[in-house]
């Protein structure tokens, strides 16, 4: 009877043990991929006071060479103000917030396994800096604008001299000239007379 029940007993520790390592070989491989355990802002949060950095924390702590963080704004405006920071299994990146709307923080780790792991949290943003008005100046056209043409500038002419202004000699000028032409004109009618008369 004691035979008999050492035999039960045995082959029950044997499934147990059998039930145990079924349990715990499965989950070995999931132990080794890494994953999401929180955020700051959790996700689907609003929030009115933007943080001054987004930190991730996970399971195990991720390797910064594996490790690749990106913060999207409104119109897909990247948000993050710098690369992030590691603090064993937490990573915290500046956040650079614009307008107020949906925030989306993707992340992508590697795993001990070699498999990565990708997610993303979700947070809205519901104060932000307000749009820039648009501005109202023209654009160029690409040619200066020229400027009202200024009427030619001249010079005040010469003044011309009165009709009535002659030289100072002009008049005693003439009367010499036409005196000695007489002179000239009866000195030739002379000569001509006396060889005239030397003829005759």
């Amino acid at each position: 009877m004691g035979g008999k029940v050492a035999r039960v007993a045995h082959g029950l520790l044997v499934l147990g043990v059998a039930a145990g390592l079924s349990v715990l070989l499965p989950a070995a491989p999931a132990a080794a991929h890494n994953s999401l355990t929180g955020s700051d802002p959790k996700n689907g949060a609003r929030v009115a006071t933007a943080p001054k950095r987004i930190e991730l924390r996970f399971l195990a702590s991720p390797a910064p060479a594996t490790t690749k963080i990106t913060i999207t704004g409104p119109d897909n405006v990247p948000a993050a103000g710098g690369a992030p920071t590691f603090a064993a299994n937490r990573v915290s990146v500046p956040f650079a917030p614009g307008a107020a709307g949906l925030y989306i923080v993707t992340y992508r780790i590697g795993s001990a396994d070699g498999h990565p792991v990708s997610g993303e949290i979700r947070f809205t943003l519901t104060t932000g800096t307000a749009a820039a008005p648009p501005s109202t100046t023209p654009a160029p056209t690409g040619a200066a604008p020229t400027s009202p043409a200024t009427p030619p500038t001249t010079s005040p002419a010469a003044p011309t001299p009165a009709a009535d202004e002659v030289d100072d000699d002009g008049g005693t000028g003439w009367l010499w000239a036409i005196g000695v032409a007489v002179v000239l004109v009866v000195l030739g009618a002379g000569l001509l007379l006396r060889r005239r008369s030397a003829r005759g």
